[in-house]
């Protein structure tokens, strides 16, 4: 049996708060397309703003490298959000009702800045491996997620509004990109003086909370697009 990869034991250690974000009443509601679309539509508008600071961090991850394929790495994943994967966000909620100019207007929820900061200052204070574990649960969460959704057969494609959105982060091309951010975050690790038994490490624990924070305020983004309120602010 294959030894477990740094991200698989970074879950394992806090698998209540992972489950509770992989299986958040937000995700249910897209695979049975029940998600009310003005909770949808606030969401959309939130993770654009997310994406912006979701790039900042990749450009900090340039910084914090020092080895030319993690640079190399990085710096493709920003130049994939910053020139396509934005440009594809905005596209796609002009089919939901948003421009981009609604997009930039919207004023960043109190959840979207508590994690992106969060982010931030873990990849500031510490090293380029601090700042991946931080990124983790972002990419491949949402790899999970979209993979567990297409495979579930209780998952509803046809007819569902959400479909596009299960097919995109369930989809070849954003599973291989989550695979890469995997065996990146093995290598720095292993580079770092990291060894397998994870847990083992002097550094797991400092690592495993800082994960764990970042489950917890991806629990706090799907939370928010379930708030009170948002419902009523759009009238629906």
């Amino acid at each position: 049996m294959a030894e477990a990869t740094l991200f698989e034991a970074l879950t394992a250690s806090c698998r209540e708060d992972w489950r509770a974000y992989v299986e958040h009443g937000f995700v249910r509601g897209l695979a049975d397309g029940s998600l009310p679309e003005a909770r949808f539509r606030h969401y959309l508008a939130q993770d654009y703003r997310f994406l912006l600071h979701y790039s900042r961090a990749w450009s900090l991850a340039v910084v914090k490298s020092d080895q030319l394929d993690d640079l190399r790495q990085s710096a493709a994943l920003v130049d994939l959000l910053l020139n396509h994967e934005i440009a594809l966000h905005v596209e796609f909620c002009r089919g939901w009702g948003l421009d981009e100019a609604a997009l930039a207007a919207t004023p960043e929820a109190p959840a979207n800045r508590l994690y992106t900061r969060y982010v931030m200052d873990r990849g500031l204070a510490g090293d380029l491996l601090d700042l991946l574990v931080a990124l983790a649960p972002c990419g491949l969460g949402y790899a999970e997620v979209g993979r567990r959704l297409l495979a579930d057969p209780a998952t509803r494609l046809e007819g569902n509004p959400y479909r596009a959105w299960i097919e995109l982060y369930g989809g070849r091309e954003f599973q291989e990109g989550a695979a890469a951010m995997a065996e990146q975050l093995d290598r720095v690790a292993g580079r770092r003086g990291l060894l397998r038994p994870w847990p083992s490490s002097p550094r797991w624990p400092s690592l495993a909370e800082t994960f764990a924070t970042a489950v917890r305020l991806e629990v706090g983004f799907w939370d928010m697009g379930l708030a009170p309120g948002v419902l009523e602010a759009e009238g629906a």
